[in-house]
């Protein structure tokens, strides 16, 4: 609800403008920006995953080729006739010939065509009898201090290992061989015990080029490493690593801030046992197809806030524009200017609204027209009338020849030296006069009261003793204005009604009194009193819009107060039989 209060004081733009804000622009953006968000992460987390599987597969690859290389060690490693032909003392160069012919070399160049990984096959025997040549070479000390062999005598176990052979390793003395940085698979030659009468080493070399060929297979837009069990790059496709001159430590090599690692282990496998192959590539690489993807989006984005923008504003114009033109010729209406709004015909609500305010605007125009004019016009001899009737009432009350009338007899009077009859024709003289001013219809308090003053003096000197009378006014009232005899009446009324008929006489009390911005007139008699039905009928004169005819009187007043007053006048009667008769009359104060 109060919501409700509170969207009914905001203008109908600023509603559109809401309503656009919430319900089209911050929905787009933020629908956008979650799109954009998920998309990313997804497609971060796909491209990981990719990437993870691609190392993956190098280390499967890499590892497969190192284990052909270990199986073929193996079926050297438990040859019987092998060993037995390594063991043997010849006495003859022509001996060995004979079983290297026979047998060896059979063995020997078997390999190498079916395993195109496998560069050179050659063992290395103490045996002083053989000829060092066609794949065997002399366990020479130079041979002794070379990285592999140290390798092999600090392990107790019979199992190969692999070993990236470096420059300095010189297989024969004097041997020209340009396979000098390869990867190696070497192992111990004592599978038979009774075989071990000299020391003899397996060495398989694995060819640099299938190597270089699986690390650079795969699309990957980063670096491979291959990491031994010491944590040295043993191997790269990191241009800026100089791996075949010197080792250098994998955590030692300074990465951008946003490379991301990738590592591959070669569990289980003892002779791979700790190496790993980590690729490393960069953060923006891995979310290249969202980067390439951002202005697609950025420009959808805009698209769906340009397009609902411009339709709404379509329409919002179309609906404020012209609620603001019905609003202007409203304002119009209301200062009478009854235009009527100048536009094409349209359908829907507003457009209909339009219609039925520009017939409300020909409708009340004609309405003015024929019917308020008239009724001004009606009104205002209804005036013109209600004033005649006030002067007609007045000059019933004041008859025009009385005054000069007693005016003659007053000046005879005070001829013949009759001073009080003077006097009394005096007070009637200025009563008629008074009466006879046409143009004066309010007088002040003050004025009000002589009038009464005189008329009570008349009666006193009627009844001589038998009436008398007390007058009270409040200062404060003096100087207010009210209708020409408006409380006369009820003072004749009282003393030829109620005081008149009793044989011992009686007394009136007068008074006036002003409270705030109400004027009380108050008068009270111990006269002869009225019946309730007398009073009603008294109450009866404020109900009663019947024509005023030829009554005069109390009625006469009263009905004067109605015009005038209206329902702001207060009229209260008390009175019972013989008990006499209190009336009070409020009115408004006027200055």
């Amino acid at each position: 609800m109060k919501l409700s209060l509170s969207l009914n004081n905001v203008r109908l733009r600023n509603k559109l403008l809401i309503l656009y804000i919430f319900s089209v622009f911050l929905p787009i953006v933020l629908t956008n920006v979650i799109f954009y968000n998920v998309t990313t992460e997804n497609v971060r987390n796909q491209r990981m995953k990719d990437i993870s599987r691609a190392v993956e597969q190098i280390n499967n690859e890499f590892r497969s080729e190192v284990e052909d290389a270990v199986t073929i060690s193996s079926v050297f490693y438990t040859d019987y006739n092998l060993n037995e032909i390594l063991e043997r003392d010849y006495q003859e160069p022509a001996a060995y010939v004979e079983a290297y012919d026979t047998y060896f070399r059979r063995i020997l160049n078997s390999y190498t065509p079916v395993y195109a990984s496998i560069q050179n096959i050659k063992i290395f025997v103490e045996n002083p009898t053989m000829l060092h040549s066609g794949g065997v070479g002399y366990l020479s000390d130079e041979i002794k201090q070379s990285d592999w062999y140290k390798l092999l005598k600090e392990r107790d176990n019979s199992y190969p290992i692999f070993i990236r052979t470096q420059q300095e390793d010189i297989y024969l003395k004097n041997d020209n061989s340009t396979s000098r940085n390869t990867f190696s698979i070497i192992s111990k030659m004592d599978y038979f015990e009774s075989k071990n009468k000299w020391q003899k080493f397996l060495k398989i070399d694995l060819k640099t080029s299938t190597i270089d060929q699986i690390f650079r297979n795969q699309n990957l837009q980063g670096n491979i490493y291959l990491i031994d069990d010491k944590g040295k790059v043993e191997y790269t496709t990191d241009p800026e690593v100089d791996w075949s001159k010197k080792s250098l430590a994998f955590d030692e090599l300074v990465f951008p801030k946003d490379s991301i690692e990738f590592p591959s282990t070669n569990s289980y496998v003892s002779y791979l046992e700790n190496w790993r192959i980590v690729g490393t590539i960069s953060e923006e690489e891995v979310l290249k197809d969202v980067r390439q993807s951002r202005e697609f989006v950025f420009v959808l984005a805009c698209l769906n806030i340009f397009i609902p923008t411009l339709i709404i504003l379509w329409i919002s114009r179309s609906l404020h524009e012209r609620l603001v033109r019905i609003l202007q010729h409203m304002k119009k209406v209301k200062n009478q200017n009854f235009d009527t709004i100048k536009q094409g015909e349209s359908l829907d609500e507003i457009g209909q609204l339009t219609s039925e305010f520009n017939r409300m605007t020909i409708q009340v125009k004609s309405l003015i027209d024929d019917v308020y004019i008239a009724d001004i016009q009606t009104k205002t001899l209804e005036l013109e009338r209600r004033k005649a009737q006030l002067n007609a009432l007045q000059s019933q009350i004041n008859p025009h020849f009385l005054f000069n009338a007693l005016e003659t007899i007053r000046m005879r009077s005070l001829i013949k030296d009759e001073m009080e009859t003077a006097k009394i024709i005096h007070n009637m003289a200025k009563i008629f006069r008074t009466s006879l001013t046409w143009g004066k219809d309010r007088v002040m308090v003050s004025e009000e009261i002589e009038f009464i003053l005189c008329f009570l003096e008349i009666q006193k000197y009627r009844f001589e003793d038998r009436m008398n009378y007390h007058i009270h006014v409040d200062p404060s009232a003096k100087e207010c204005k009210v209708p020409k005899m408006m409380f006369l009446p009820f003072v004749e009324n009282a003393s030829i009604h109620g005081i008149e008929p009793l044989r011992q006489g009686g007394s009136i009390q007068v008074q006036v009194e002003r409270d705030a911005d109400t004027l009380i007139f108050s008068i009270r008699d111990n006269g002869i009193g009225m019946n309730d039905q007398k009073v009603k009928q008294f109450y009866g004169y404020l109900e009663s819009d019947e024509e005023l005819g030829e009554r005069i009187g109390v009625q006469n007043v009263i009905y004067r107060l109605k015009l005038i007053y209206g329902d702001r006048f207060q009229l209260l009667i008390k009175s019972e039989p013989g008990e006499g008769t209190f009336i009070r009359v409020a009115v408004p104060v006027e200055i």
